[in-house]
């Protein structure tokens, strides 16, 4: 028999995993734009905002599923999940955009060196990848997998600002580039608690 919430939960899905798409999508982007110096604000601005609008979408069925399903146990995790899932992948589009347009703004950044920044955001990357795939399946493994990655774009932005502060560098390339750091790691945090969604439905804690 099927259950009257289930309907519901697959919208909900289906929500998330067009997120899905656009997160990476919107992240993608923005590692182009600083790495070939390209303005793309536009597009970066279409992919927050389309991610904007399906956050709203998911949290309205999730507070419509709560509301007239009434879920207990491991369906209410989900629904509740679904919130912090939904909530990570737009904001990783919007700290996206928020790099692109530091590129925008600083204009000209071809003299600078991505190197720190492009590993680091290699490792947001996968991290975001892994991160959807553990909260999709449910695998503790991979959501482990996440948590542990954080610790090391944690480690790579604190010393990329000691660096800064140390001085030594050019000072505007050095500014662009702490302020691309902040936002990759900001993403990290947000692909991180999508982890721990996934580890919340698991294990109900």
């Amino acid at each position: 028999m099927v259950r009257l919430i289930e309907s519901k939960l697959k919208d909900i899905s289906t929500l998330l995993g067009e997120m899905a798409v656009l997160s990476q999508k919107a992240l993608s982007l923005a590692v182009e734009s600083f790495v070939n110096n390209r303005p793309l604000e536009h597009e970066a601005f279409t992919l927050a905002e389309q991610l904007r609008s399906l956050h709203d979408k998911v949290m309205d069925l999730t507070t419509e599923a709560i509301a007239r399903y009434q879920p207990v146990a491991t369906d209410l995790r989900f629904i509740r999940a679904c919130g912090e899932v939904s909530y990570g992948l737009y904001r990783t589009g919007r700290y996206a955009y928020d790099i692109v347009g530091t590129v925008t703004v600083f204009g000209d950044l071809r003299g600078c060196s991505w190197d720190d920044v492009i590993r680091t955001s290699g490792v947001v990357k996968e991290m975001l990848t892994l991160a959807i795939e553990a909260f999709s399946n449910l695998d503790e493994r991979q959501a482990l997998d996440v948590i542990r990655m954080d610790d090391v774009v944690d480690g790579e932005y604190r010393r990329y600002l000691s660096r800064v502060i140390e001085g030594g560098g050019e000072r505007r390339c050095d500014i662009a580039g702490l302020l691309i750091m902040r936002y990759l790691e900001r993403m990290a945090d947000h692909a991180n608690a999508i982890a721990e969604a996934a580890l919340y439905v698991v294990r109900g804690t």
